[in-house]
């Protein structure tokens, strides 16, 4: 197989960073795969769970002169844009999608396709490889494994819908954005007790508990109340073990000894993407591990997913944790 062909296939595997917590060292790390999805990187909210009424008042973010109410913000056929001079004009599939099954692109994903970690992060991708996503989804090729929650059946239902026309022009429209920095990564021992809120996001509970992080990553808002009105311009931080940084850096650029691949490999030098294959530096640490869990137990198929598997074959949790810790905190 030619080495065109393998990027090829790496861009349609989605193939994202790996690594392990750090928070012990190697020799103290699980050495077998993890058996269940951590429930850390998969949020799930309660569909008994509804959004505050709408009190009629119109909400605002700094540096915008929009206003929105929480009925604005909650409509998923009609993008709220505190920015509109962020980015290109918006194609319709993007801006208002096309009830009642395709929704609008730019509501889970923003205008500017940032995303947030329940979603994807679409800026900067190759039309090809968000074309190939979108397929694998309505064929069945991708799947999560918690596909019971939010964003997993409402992205289902949109791909399964959407025209080919639609896809195309949203694959466009987004591959055009420069995706920027937009997740804090900060090794730690104590974290903020979370819970998940209205749009499936992980956010501090009420109070101010802290609790040991322990063997996962805490990725919340760095403002809870923009990020709650899907400010683009707002982004995460991610919460990891200590010394998570250094080991994911081990895994990703020398493959830790035979454990794995190097990520640069496929990826790039800087890991930025390489022709088809994505660009994984600086994205949702909640994204990495979910792409990898996924891939790894085998609810993410094709043909990409295929040649990514002895990639993820003998990668822990840890592994995972640090991978993703380390890669999200390169620059994009």
């Amino acid at each position: 197989m030619n080495a065109t062909k393998i990027l090829s296939l790496a861009a349609a595997a989605g193939m994202c960073a790996l690594l392990p917590s750090g928070v012990a060292s190697a020799q103290t790390q699980a050495q077998t795969p993890p058996q269940t999805p951590p429930p850390w990187a998969y949020p799930f909210l309660d569909p008994s769970v509804q959004p505050p009424p709408d009190d009629g008042i119109k909400r605002t973010i700094p540096g915008s002169s929009a206003s929105f109410t929480l009925t604005d913000i909650s409509d998923v056929f009609n993008v709220h844009d505190w920015f509109p001079d962020d980015h290109p004009p918006m194609p319709q599939v993007v801006a208002h999608g096309r009830p009642p099954e395709v929704r609008a692109c730019g509501v889970c994903h923003l205008p500017n396709g940032q995303g947030r970690p329940e979603n994807a992060g679409l800026a900067g991708l190759p039309v090809s490889y968000i074309v190939q996503q979108v397929a694998d989804i309505k064929s069945g090729r991708r799947r999560s494994s918690v596909p019971e929650a939010g964003p997993q059946l409402r992205m289902l239902a949109s791909a399964t819908h959407a025209t080919d026309e639609e896809i195309q022009a949203a694959a466009r429209y987004f591959s055009q954005q420069t995706y920027r920095p937009w997740i804090r990564v900060v090794e730690t021992e104590m974290v903020p007790k979370t819970e998940v809120i209205v749009g499936t996001v992980w956010a501090p509970s009420p109070g101010t508990s802290m609790e040991p992080i322990g063997r996962r990553i805490v990725e919340i808002p760095e403002d809870l109340g923009r990020a709650e009105l899907h400010d683009p311009r707002i982004g995460f931080v991610a919460y990891v073990p200590v010394g998570s940084i250094k080991r994911g850096e081990t895994l990703a650029t020398t493959g830790d000894s035979g454990r794995t691949v190097p990520c640069n490999t496929c990826h790039g030098p800087r890991m930025n993407g390489l022709a088809e294959v994505p660009p994984i530096a600086g994205r949702s640490t909640s994204y990495i591990i979910r792409q990898l869990y996924d891939i790894q137990s085998g609810t993410r198929t094709g043909a990409g997913a295929e040649l990514m598997k002895p990639v993820v074959a003998k990668l822990t949790m840890d592994d995972m944790i640090a991978l993703a810790a380390f890669v999200a905190s390169r620059t994009p």
